[in-house]
């Protein structure tokens, strides 16, 4: 997220927010730091005390589980034109709930045996 979306997070998109949390990975863009090298420091400082960063692990397999997920939803509740929040909200509460009773999981197609032989040179000799 860019230094103009954080501003536009706190000024536009929830104004009223008391905080906002914000999981980012670990990109050096994601960091208060990088807000005091766009904007004046009386700005960025107005803005860092309306955020709070929680940052992914660097080698995170459930950041990529969670794309995993939201991908499903994607395809199977959202590729349509959905006319209101009302009927968007209870379309992925039934999504959810459905999916929840079946106990579906992500099934990993890219296994360690994978891992090895394509990154070879990552690993060591077993």
């Amino acid at each position: 997220m860019k230094a103009k979306q954080m501003k536009d997070l706190v000024d536009i998109y929830h104004r009223d927010a008391d905080l906002i949390r914000l999981v980012v990975d670990n990109l050096n863009i994601h960091t208060p730091a990088a807000l005091y090298e766009v904007f004046a420091p009386q700005e960025a400082r107005r803005i860092v005390q309306k955020l709070e960063f929680h940052y992914t692990p660097k080698r995170a397999s459930w950041l990529n589980q969670v794309e995993i997920e939201l991908s499903v939803l994607s395809r199977q509740c959202l590729e349509r034109r959905i006319p209101d929040i009302q009927t968007l909200s209870s379309e992925v509460a039934t999504w959810e709930k459905q999916r929840n009773l079946q106990r579906t999981s992500v099934y990993w197609r890219f296994q360690t045996t994978d891992a090895r032989r394509k990154m070879e040179r990552l690993y060591p000799t077993v």
